[in-house]
């Protein structure tokens, strides 16, 4: 199995998906857009954590088996070299707007927590100031 995605500050929301993935196979590898890719996707002040903490982190949840970094805006090239059996993305994305899922077996889209956003999450911290 292959997820993707920032993981920036991870939260719930990020947990539940991944253990959820986790589930529908053997092994789960996640891939992790570097730090350029992030300025890239959301701007000069993101990520808040680097590359090397993000992975950290999420490498030492039980339901993640490897994290693989990858510098482009998506993750394509990267499944397309692994061509994982199951491909899983947060439901909102739809079924056409997944990168790199023709490469793989097939694509499960799963229900996100309701409430957990990252941007949420540093907007409500900016707040707290």
């Amino acid at each position: 199995m292959f997820t993707n995605g920032v993981f920036d500050i991870l939260h719930a929301g990020h947990v539940e998906l991944l253990q959820k993935a986790r589930k529908l196979g053997d092994a789960l590898v996640l891939g992790l857009n570097t730090d350029a890719s992030v300025r890239r996707l959301k701007g000069p002040t993101r990520p808040v954590n680097r590359w090397r903490d993000r992975a950290s982190v999420l490498a030492a949840l039980e339901c993640v088996d490897a994290v693989v970094g990858f510098r482009e805006d998506t993750p394509a090239r990267l499944i397309s070299a692994l061509r994982p059996d199951i491909l899983v993305k947060g439901a909102d994305y739809a079924l056409g707007e997944i990168a790199g899922a023709e490469h793989a077996g097939k694509t499960v889209r799963i229900v996100l927590k309701r409430g957990y956003s990252t941007t949420r999450l540093i907007k409500r911290l900016g707040k707290a100031r």
